[in-house]
């Protein structure tokens, strides 16, 4: 196995802020076909169609609005209230609860104000208690972690259920881990997408899995109801003996995939009674989602090289 962080890695982070390659992209006659893979549309009607055809298959989902890095209160609010919109409809919908949120905080005024962040993740939560559904705060780059779980803990004050995301790229996580794993919390546990300093990071592919698996062990160990986002066949194994040793149950802790990728191994694992969440995005900021999802899996920058290059 090679290094995790390689040339072509490293590139497809660049181009993720390069906005003449972001132009190119969206204006390639393919982009949106290929995009439709990775992302449900860019409307609140789209988002709501897949979760019901997903929820139908007997997975669950967690839905992302794209956007981050927002440094306009304007927008910020803009994304709050696509929020409010979508567990709106979700709820009538009938599908709250099968479906939850996933919220980026530097989308909803991280980077402009803290106390704004938190105001706005407050009225998401509050959305989506009157919904009947959750929210998960997503982890971004290292540099908003310890911000992110300040956050997290004052919305746990008062919705316990609010999950956390941990990254085993990072140094820290596994003691984060055992840390955020209390009673009645979510957990999901995730590699991690973003270019981070080997300070803080590994930055060896197996040195991420093993951290991985250490940090299942303490998931499974604790008292919350663990999460585990991997598309790794290897992990998935693994996952389920670790289940086994620490007497967890299906139900007692999930699978979640992203949309678009590996969908036969997430109905696999739904027949074999787990549950499954589908990380399901929309909206129309996509590029930047699109390019790090890229640069995870050098299959998926095949399949969009061979797609933009295609004639129809």
């Amino acid at each position: 196995m090679g290094a995790f962080v390689n040339p072509l890695r490293s590139l497809i982070l660049a181009a993720a802020g390069n906005d003449v390659i972001r132009r190119a992209v969206a204006t390639a006659p393919v982009s949106r076909d290929v995009v439709r893979r990775f992302v449900a549309g860019e409307t609140t009607a789209d988002a709501i169609g897949v979760t019901r055809e997903l929820v139908a298959a007997g997975l669950t989902v967690t839905l992302d609005y794209l956007g981050e890095d927002t440094t306009d209160s304007a927008l910020a609010e803009q994304t709050v209230r696509a929020y409010e919109d979508l567990l709106g409809a979700l709820a009538d919908a009938g599908l709250a609860a099968r479906a939850e949120v996933s919220v980026k905080l530097s989308a909803v005024g991280q980077l402009l104000d803290e106390d704004l962040a938190l105001g706005n993740a407050r009225r998401i939560a509050t959305a989506a208690e009157r919904a009947g559904t959750t929210v998960t705060l997503d982890m971004e780059d290292h540099t908003t972690t310890d911000s992110t779980l300040r956050v997290l803990a004052e919305l746990r004050r008062t919705w316990p259920w609010v999950g956390a995301v941990v990254q085993s790229y990072l140094h820290r996580t596994e003691s984060d881990c055992a840390r955020l794993a209390g009673a009645e919390s979510r957990v999901r546990l995730c590699k991690g997408a973003y270019a981070e300093p080997a300070e803080v990071a590994f930055t060896d592919a197996l040195d991420v899995d093993r951290s991985y698996v250490r940090c299942v062990n303490a998931l499974l160990a604790g008292d919350g109801y663990p999460m585990f986002a991997t598309h790794d066949p290897r992990l998935v194994p693994i996952i389920d003996a670790r289940a086994d040793f620490h007497g967890r149950k299906p139900g007692s802790f999930e699978y979640q995939m992203l949309y678009g990728i590996r969908p036969e191994e997430q109905r696999r694992l739904a027949a074999l009674g787990h549950t499954v969440r589908v990380y399901v995005p929309y909206g129309v900021q996509w590029y930047g989602y699109l390019m790090r999802r890229l640069a995870e899996r050098p299959a998926n920058t095949a399949f969009f090289l061979r797609a933009l290059t295609s004639r129809r």
